[in-house]
C-alpha cells in the first residue's frame, strides 16, 4: 500500500468519525491517563491490514507504541492476539472504532480471497478482483485481496482498456473499437476484449486485443474457446462463479478469474480490541 495514501485516507476517516472531539473519552479520562489495548481474533481467518493499527494511532498521538503479532498474509486462529498497543487513553480508545472497521473488512476480504485460491486449487489459473469495490477503499480492498493471495485486475479506468459490451454495441464491432483505441493510445496500454460467442473470441483475436474476457461462460465453453486463442494473448473468466462451482474451472487452461464477490460480498473478519 502508498503509505502517504493511506495517512490521508485515514485522516479522512478519523476527522469522519471523531470530529471535533470524542466526548466520551474526553469526559471521563485525563490527557495523563494511559491504559494498554490487545487486538484479538475472534475468529479464524487470514490478516490484512495490520500496519493501519501502528499509522493509525500515530497519527492519533505520536507517543502511542505498537507491538504486531501478525504479519499481512498471515492465518489467525479465533482467540490469537494480533497487536497490542499501549498508551494515552483517550485516543487509544478515539481511534478503535475505524482503526477496527478497516481491519476487519481487510481481513474478511483476504479471507474469502483464500478461500477462493484454495478451492481452485490450481498451478496454473490464478484469481484476481475486479472494480467492484467500496468507494474511497479501493487502494485497501485490492490490497487486501494479494494478502489472500490473490491478484489485482486494473485500479480504474485510467490504467488499462477494457473494451466491454456497452462499447462494442455502441461502436459497431470488436475491430472498430480496438482499432480505434489501438490509435491513440501507445504500447504501453494493455486492451482487454470481453466475449460472449465463439465468433466474438476470434475477432478478438484477429483485432490484436492482449486479453480477452470469457464472460458468463460455462467450464465446458471455456475450454473450447481457449483453444482458440494463441498463448500469447491472456484469457480470463469472470461471470456466475462462487466458491461452491469454483473448481470446475480449474481445467479449463484459463489464465485468470475475476471475481466481483471478493471486494463486495466479503464478510469482515470478527476482531475486537480488549483493554487489559
Amino acid at each position: 500500500m502508498n503509505e502517504l495514501k493511506l495517512k490521508e485516507l485515514l485522516k479522512q476517516f478519523f476527522l469522519e468519525d471523531i470530529g471535533e472531539r470524542d466526548v466520551t473519552s474526553e469526559t471521563i479520562f485525563s490527557p495523563m491517563d494511559e491504559g494498554r489495548a490487545i487486538f484479538v481474533a475472534k475468529e479464524d481467518g487470514m490478516i490484512a491490514g495490520v500496519s493501519i493499527i501502528e499509522i493509525g494511532y500515530k497519527l492519533l498521538h505520536s507517543s502511542i507504541a505498537c507491538q504486531l503479532y501478525k504479519r499481512d498474509g498471515e492465518r489467525v486462529k479465533k482467540g490469537e492476539p494480533i497487536a497490542v498497543v499501549s498508551g494515552p487513553m483517550i485516543p487509544l480508545l478515539s481511534g478503535e472504532r475505524v482503526i477496527l472497521n478497516l481491519l476487519q473488512r481487510m481481513s474478511g476480504i483476504a479471507t474469502l480471497t483464500n478461500q477462493a485460491v484454495r478451492a481452485l486449487n490450481s498451478n496454473h489459473t490464478r484469481i484476481c478482483d475486479t472494480r467492484k469495490t467500496t468507494p474511497g477503499l479501493r487502494m485497501l480492498e485490492k490490497y487486501a485481496v494479494t494478502c489472500g493471495g490473490g491478484y489485482n485486475h486494473r485500479f480504474g479506468l485510467y490504467d488499462g482498456v477494457m473494451i466491454k459490451d456497452n462499447h462494442i454495441a455502441f461502436c459497431g464491432s470488436i475491430k472498430k473499437a480496438v482499432e480505434r483505441v489501438r490509435s491513440q493510445l501507445g504500447h504501453m496500454v494493455k486492451i482487454e476484449v470481453e466475449t460472449e460467442t465463439k465468433q466474438q473470441v476470434i475477432e478478438a483475436v484477429e483485432a490484436g486485443a492482449d486479453i480477452i474476457m470469457f464472460d458468463n461462460r460455462t467450464p465446458e465453453e471455456i475450454r473450447e474457446f481457449v483453444q482458440l486463442v494463441p498463448s500469447s494473448i491472456i484469457t480470463e473468466v469472470s461471470g456466475g462463479i462462487t466458491l461452491e462451482n469454483i473448481a470446475q474451472y480449474r481445467d479449463t487452461g484459463v489464465d485468470y478469474i475475476s471475481l466481483g464477490m471478493l471486494t463486495h460480498s466479503a464478510k469482515a473478519l470478527d476482531i475486537s480490541l480488549n483493554v487489559q
